[in-house]
């Protein structure tokens, strides 16, 4: 939270944001941050006009920090916060116009079904961000096993192909609409037929419409 407050999003979640276009946004009755931690994404979404958002965490440590983020920053009343098991029970969340996932993909070895659920939830946007599928963290994720089990660590992280994420998130008919990536993070905003989203949306440098 302090982090946020003190510098804002970083260059991924902010040129992430920047490619839904503005009227989107301002249209979007509901905005859901899944695993968001204290909610910035969706906090940013309601600030620039999203009439509510949503926080969905597994575990309710974040929970006292989201709500004084919101708070802070005058959307208390706009913005919740709740927990649940969204892979095991996503029929007990809400869909939303504006779905988000910030690095939240790499955090399971169900990743590739995470990004299904989520797209089943999205009824115009999605935008989600996850680690580049890079010689390099492909070795960290193999390395990080043993030294786990020896400091006894429980959290993993999980490279899935980035294909593999966008087929997942397009099997229901969405289209990949903006990517972009920094050095070892990439993201992609994907939209639902009909969506006013569109395709030739002002790009930041870096970012590519879809093939």
């Amino acid at each position: 939270m302090h982090e946020y407050l003190s510098h804002g999003l970083g260059t991924i979640e902010t040129r992430m944001l920047d490619a839904i276009p503005p009227l989107v946004v301002a249209g979007a009755r509901r905005v859901l941050e899944i695993g968001g931690g204290v909610g910035a994404l969706q906090a940013e979404l309601v600030l620039k006009g999203a009439s509510s958002g949503e926080v969905i965490e597994l575990v309710g440590a974040y929970e006292p920090y989201a709500r004084r983020l919101a708070t802070k920053l005058g959307i208390g009343d706009r913005t919740s916060f709740r927990v649940a098991d969204v892979i095991e029970n996503p029929q007990q969340v809400q869909d939303a116009d504006i779905v988000v996932m910030n690095r939240v993909v790499c955090c399971s070895p169900d990743g590739l079904r995470l990004t299904a659920v989520a797209a089943g939830l999205t009824r115009q946007v999605l935008a989600i961000s996850y680690p580049r599928s890079l010689a390099i963290l492909r070795l960290m994720q193999r390395l990080q096993e043993p030294f786990a089990r020896l400091f006894r660590r429980r959290y993993r992280f999980y490279i899935h192909d980035a294909r593999a994420i966008r087929t997942a998130a397009t099997a229901t008919g969405m289209s990949l609409q903006a990517a972009g990536h920094g050095a070892f993070w990439e993201y992609a905003v994907f939209a639902m037929p009909g969506s006013p989203m569109a395709p030739a949306a002002t790009r930041a440098p870096g970012e590519r419409s879809s093939p």
